[in-house]
């Protein structure tokens, strides 16, 4: 059978024939999830009675942030309010696992109203691509300004910001995040600390999630290993907490704690991070930070810190008191990464210069 044919979206990038999605699509050009919400061109109702009106005509698209295997994340002007957002382009496949993770996200984005959460403004479908608008966060995501090593005012600071989203996500919604790493926590210029990404995340079944999804290099070591405390799932909530743990340290070092470079296979790093000791923080940072993150890279789930533990525990509260310049944090770590990254383009210049002369 011949493939469908695709053709560009609204902001240029190609989908699959409208005419594909007749099972969830109405003749109004609605997007039925299932009951649970319904978007159409105009904005998005959920079933709980929640309704966002927003529409491509309100939005003036501007540069484009980041592109992935699930879209593409552009800023846009929302021209009625001039608020400046972060549009998430989604075209739409029929994939249950895909479907899943759009309806999961935008359901969590909706309810998940708290300080340390991405706020959601709304969202919408036209022909095939489902699309939904966010707040901007002007620095980006922590993995863009780690470059130079978070000091341990910083990280205290983020990591408090972290635990107390995660702790929302788990308590107020029974949401494991389940993706936890410094690429899913954006930063704006401001200083403030937000949790985004929510496409893997799981609601809360029996205490245990039954599933392997997320990066799997910050995997904890039973989700490797795919037993649980029960031997009847694979997830808990103490696998983020190793997460957690796991991107303090490599915020605080500017790199992944196992990097691949020092591994002769992928299953050669997974093995270290079953049975090799868990990585530390740095000497130089202190006996309170080093404990705080020992106590989330414990090897067995049960002993890990819980999110309560975490916030109680002195290398957080010490933070409560003191005073943290994080815009001038955030702006000296985007001047770093764009020294690093002209520095990048001059060595690559006098690379391809070099291969030209030698040819």
């Amino acid at each position: 059978m011949d493939e469908p044919q695709r053709r560009p979206s609204q902001s240029g990038t190609f989908t699959t024939p409208f005419s594909n999605f007749r099972k969830i699509v109405d003749a109004s050009g609605a997007l039925h999830f299932g009951g649970k919400a319904i978007l159409h061109a105009q904005g998005v109702n959920f079933s709980n009675g929640a309704s966002f009106a927003i529409n491509m005509s309100q939005l003036q698209l501007e540069d484009e942030l980041g592109k992935g295997a699930y879209g593409t994340v552009r800023k846009v002007l929302h021209k009625p309010t001039n608020v400046a957002m972060a549009m998430k382009e989604i075209r739409l496949e029929l994939d249950d696992s895909k479907l899943n993770a759009i309806l999961m996200e935008l359901d969590i984005l909706h309810r998940a109203v708290a300080p340390e959460i991405v706020e959601f403004y709304g969202a919408f479908f036209i022909e095939s691509c489902v699309y939904y608008c966010m707040e901007y966060m002007d620095a980006g995501s922590l993995d863009k300004l780690q470059a130079a090593g978070v000091p341990e005012d910083v990280l205290a600071r983020i990591t408090g910001a972290m635990v107390r989203g995660l702790k929302f996500l788990k308590d107020d919604l029974q949401i494991i995040h389940r993706d936890v790493k410094p690429t899913n926590v954006l930063v704006n210029r401001k200083g403030e600390i937000k949790l985004c990404d929510f496409g893997v995340s799981g609601q809360l079944e029996k205490s245990l999630a039954k599933t392997n999804i997320g990066c799997q290099s910050y995997m904890a070591p039973e989700r490797i290993k795919g037993e649980s405390q029960n031997n009847v799932g694979t997830y808990t909530v103490s696998s983020d907490v190793w997460s957690l743990g796991l991107s303090m340290i490599e915020m605080a070092i500017g790199r992944y704690p196992y990097p691949p470079e020092t591994y002769a296979n992928v299953f050669a790093q997974l093995t270290a991070i079953v049975h090799g000791d868990p990585p530390e923080l740095p000497e130089d940072f202190s006996d309170d930070s080093r404990d705080f993150v020992a106590r989330c890279l414990h090897k067995v789930p049960e002993l890990r810190a819980t999110y309560a533990e975490l916030l109680e525990h002195p290398f957080l509260q010490a933070d409560r008191g003191r005073s943290v310049d994080m815009p001038k944090w955030v702006i000296e770590a985007l001047g770093f990464r764009e020294k690093k990254l002209a520095e990048e383009r001059r060595q690559k210049l006098l690379h391809d210069t070099s291969a030209v002369q030698s040819v």
